[in-house]
C-alpha cells in the first residue's frame, strides 16, 4: 500500500468510528432496510456483451490533481452523463480527500434513472450499509485496502444486501490474490475493475490493463479505470476486448461534460 493509500486508509477507520458513535450501527441497518431497491448496476454495466458501457463519475477533487472541477454541481453533471451515453454513474463520497458527500447519491438519484456507486474507501461493513441506506447500488472494494479475509466477508454483505460490488485492483499480485473470490457468492453481484493509475507515481497507462489482461479469465466483468482520455483509448480497449470503463477526471476538466463524453464514446454532435 503506497504511503498516501495508507494514510486514507487509516483517517477513514477513524472516521467510520466517529461515524458511528454519532448514529449507530443499529441505525443505520434500519435505514438500509427501509431502503428502495438497488437499481442493477451490474447489467447496465455487463449487457449487452461486447457494447461499450461507460461508467461515468462525479468528483470535484482527488489528492493527485486537488481540485478538478470549481463550478461543481453533482445533479447537473450526472443530467448530463445520463442524457449523453453513460451507462452508469460513479460517485464521490468521500470529504477530506474528494470533496464528496453521500448526500450527493440520493440527490442524483431523484433525477437520473441510471445505477449509482459509491466510490469510497471501504473499510468496514459500517459503510455497505451506510451506502445503502443513502441509496446507492454499488460499492468499490479496493483490494489494496483490505485483507483478503475482510473483503470475502465485504463482498458477502453487498451480496445480502443486492449491492453490486466493483472489486479494483492496482497491480498484479492484487489481481491474483482477489481473483478467485471475484463472482463469489453470487456471480450477478460483482465486477473487476483495474485501475491504471500507479500507486506510488500517481502516472496512469492504459497499457496497464493490457498486461494484466491475461490474467483475467472473464472480460464480460472487467472494468478499465482512469488514464481513458479518448475514443482512441476507448477503441485500443475495445480491440483487447476490454469494453467497460469508468472515467472521471478528463470529463470533469471539460466545460461541458455531456459533449465530453459524447466524444469520448465517439458520438459527437
Amino acid at each position: 500500500m503506497s504511503d498516501m493509500l495508507s494514510q486514507i486508509v487509516n483517517d477513514k477507520r477513524l472516521e467510520v468510528e466517529t461515524t458511528r458513535r454519532s448514529r449507530p450501527l443499529e441505525d443505520v441497518k434500519a435505514a438500509a432496510q427501509d431502503a428502495a431497491p438497488p437499481r442493477n448496476f451490474f447489467a447496465a454495466v455487463t449487457r449487452p456483451k461486447g457494447k461499450l458501457r461507460v461508467i461515468a463519475e462525479v468528483k470535484k477533487a482527488s489528492p493527485s490533481a486537488g481540485v478538478i472541477r470549481e463550478d461543481f454541481d453533482p445533479v447537473a453533471i450526472a443530467r448530463a452523463y445520463h442524457e449523453n451515453g453513460a451507462a452508469a454513474l460513479s460517485c464521490l463520497t468521500d470529504e477530506k480527500y474528494f470533496q464528496g458527500k453521500l448526500e450527493y447519491i440520493q440527490q442524483i438519484k431523484k433525477v437520473v434513472p441510471l445505477p449509482v456507486l459509491r466510490k469510497d474507501f471501504i473499510v468496514d461493513p459500517y459503510q455497505i450499509y451506510e451506502a445503502r441506506a443513502a441509496g446507492a447500488d454499488a460499492i468499490l472494494l479496493i483490494a489494496e485496502c483490505l485483507g483478503e479475509a475482510q473483503m470475502i466477508d465485504l463482498l458477502i454483505l453487498a451480496t445480502e444486501l443486492k449491492l453490486t460490488a466493483l472489486v479494483e485492483v492496482h497491480d498484479y499480485e492484487s489481481l491474483i490474490q482477489v481473483q478467485s473470490h471475484v463472482g463469489f457468492p453470487h456471480p450477478g453481484y460483482q465486477l473487476l475493475g483495474i485501475n491504471n493509475r500507479n500507486l506510488k507515481t500517481m502516472t496512469t497507462d492504459i497499457g496497464h490493463t493490457m498486461e494484466l489482461l491475461k490474467e483475467v479469465p472473464n472480460t464480460d466483468i472487467l472494468v478499465s479505470e482512469s488514464g481513458i482520455r479518448t475514443n482512441e483509448d476507448i477503441q485500443r480497449l475495445a480491440e483487447a476486448g476490454v469494453h467497460r470503463v469508468l472515467v472521471g477526471e478528463h470529463l470533469m476538466r471539460q466545460p461541458d461534460v455531456g459533449e465530453a463524453l459524447r466524444e469520448l464514446i465517439g458520438e459527437s454532435a
